[in-house]
């Protein structure tokens, strides 16, 4: 049977996401929303060099590579929730400091095509990881961070955080 995964409700996943969570359309399927953005986020990176990456819209804000980085590792630490809850993990799992991330990134040292190819690899990965779960699976509850969080919310989550970022490179970074 195919899995679908409904949008989660507001009960699903800890306030603050709200903002993020509200970016994502209501009607849709969140597998096609995060394969869409994989050819999105290439389509939209594709034609910078290294050196437009490595700048940043203003004085103090992360580069390009860094912001790219961060929805990285963001998609990874996030991922690996998702997997601790649909394997029935009830230890608490940890947040991270997205800050203290990015200041030890070494993304500005990095290729973006590499980046480009990583991310790739991370999101298709993740994909076939989410389509293993079972629809029974979505509602398991976990907690990260310190909140409680169903399966299904930490994947919408993951489609939402992609979104916020990709509508800041376009707005802020690459004025699109």
């Amino acid at each position: 049977m195919a899995l679908t995964i409904t949008r989660p409700q507001a009960s699903e996943y800890p306030a603050y996401y709200h903002v993020y969570i509200d970016q994502l359309p209501e009607q849709g399927e969140v597998l096609d929303i995060l394969e869409e953005q994989a050819k999105d986020l290439r389509q939209l990176l594709h034609n910078l060099d290294d050196t437009r990456a490595e700048e940043a819209y203003a004085e103090g804000k992360w580069s390009i590579k860094e912001l790219f980085q961060h929805m990285l590792d963001s998609e990874r630490i996030f991922a690996y929730r998702a997997l601790c809850i649909a394997r029935g993990e009830q230890a608490s799992l940890p947040g991270f400091d997205e800050n203290g991330y990015a200041e030890n990134s070494n993304a500005d040292n990095r290729k973006l095509t590499d980046m480009l190819e990583e991310y790739e690899l991370v999101r298709k990965s993740n994909l076939y990881l989410f389509r293993s779960f079972t629809n029974e699976m979505l509602d398991n509850v976990g907690i990260a961070n310190s909140k409680e969080i169903t399966l299904r919310g930490i994947i919408h989550v993951i489609a939402a955080h992609e979104r916020h970022h990709m509508n800041i490179l376009k707005s802020r970074y690459l004025n699109a």
